[in-house]
């Protein structure tokens, strides 16, 4: 009997151990569930945070219909996108994310507004994802003003619109074609009765691109649209329905403004630099390396040293040598060592990095040192 009474006890203390381990694994498993849940926003205007840099926006403002976003860690996807309006007017809405100030929210961290003449480089890349059956555009929203407002409507607003679906067009009329940042544009010029707009479509359906947004904004300049003491308050990325529009998404976001000045940076010491980048990879399924080589063209030392570059969509660092490099993804900024952290005249610095990349393999498109725009080998 003694031995039985043991036996049983023995298998309830088990039990109750099992108990307690399957509650604890329960909990677990609910709270990383919960942690890795996206965020779904449903309220006209309601916003949230990704990243701790960028502001996620459903921006219903068009019609009474539902519209519902789910915010992920990188993007956003429309899952739900009620009521149609006339292709031949306003949108009804404009889900994006953004960097920057958007009727007094601005995104943390941000150094926007700027002015124009500071900025040396506004890097910036997306991912999008399209649908069928809908009529929309796909679309960057650059906002300028003479003034570093944060509220209301700004005086110029640049549009650049990756693809379009249905009869769908810009604000205004054909003023001719251009090309900017490598790539040939239909150019639009128009009055909302607001503020000016300046749009640039592209001929065919861009899924992703890495590029510099002060591209565009020198085009605004030049059309006299805009002028070099304005401020850039935002820049802004999502979708312009018309009808329709569940299902599209923005994959990734990222976008950095580099101050400096927009003419030509200084470097640590004082005193005019320039740069030159050389990019080398080697890339294989689903991983690469880069190889970075840094000249100093100017004529002045650099020191402490920070080269700004945007990292396309899908691609994140999981090591590097010969330079520290933060954040892993998006817009990131690489900075030297103890051992080279300064670039002479007529010098070089070399790095590393190892990532890992999802979808098609691309090298960014823009880089500055110390907020100067450098060219590219």
């Amino acid at each position: 009997m003694q031995s039985s009474r043991h036996q049983v006890l023995r298998m309830r203390a088990l039990c109750g151990a099992l108990l307690t381990t399957l509650v604890a694994l329960a909990a677990l498993l609910t709270g990383a569930s919960a942690s890795q849940a996206d965020t779904t926003i449903c309220e006209a205007f309601g916003t949230t945070t990704i990243q701790g840099r960028y502001v996620v926006q459903n921006n219903r403002w068009g019609t009474s219909a539902s519209q519902c976003i789910s915010v992920t860690d990188s993007g956003f996807r429309v899952t739900q996108a009620d009521g149609s309006v006339p292709t031949s007017g306003a949108p009804k809405s404009y889900p994006s994310v953004y960097n920057g100030c958007h009727y007094t929210n601005c995104s943390p961290g941000t150094n926007l507004p700027a002015r124009l003449n500071s900025i040396a480089s506004a890097p910036s890349g997306i991912s999008y994802s399209y649908v069928s059956g809908a009529a929309y555009d796909a679309a960057y929203d650059i906002w300028l003003d003479p003034t570093p407002r944060t509220d209301g409507v700004n005086r110029t607003e640049i549009m650049i619109w990756f693809n379009r679906v249905g009869s769908v067009q810009p604000v205004g009329s054909p003023v001719g074609s251009a090309t900017v940042g490598g790539r040939n544009w239909q150019v639009w010029s128009g009055n909302n009765g607001s503020n000016d707009v300046l749009s640039f479509v592209a001929p065919s359906a861009i899924d992703s691109w890495n590029f510099d947004v002060m591209d565009f904004v020198r085009q605004a300049v030049s059309r006299g649209l805009a002028q070099d003491n304005w401020y850039l308050t935002s820049i802004q990325a999502g979708f312009e329905p018309w009808q329709n529009g569940a299902g599209l998404a923005v994959n990734s976001f990222s976008s950095s403004v580099n101050l400096g000045s927009g003419s030509g940076g200084t470097g640590g010491s004082g005193g005019s630099s320039a740069c030159k980048v050389g990019y080398g990879t080697n890339v294989w399924q689903g991983g690469f390396t880069a190889d970075v080589t840094v000249t100093n063209t100017g004529s002045s030392p650099v020191d402490a040293w920070k080269l700004a570059f945007a990292l396309p969509p899908g691609q994140k660092v999981t090591s590097a040598w010969s330079a520290e490099i933060s954040p892993s993804s998006g817009a990131a900024t690489a900075g030297g060592m103890a051992y080279n952290a300064s670039i002479a005249p007529g010098g070089q610095v070399s790095f590393g990095f190892q990532g890992a990349y999802d979808g098609a393999f691309a090298k960014p498109g823009a880089f500055s040192l110390n907020g100067t725009p450098c060219t590219t080998a």
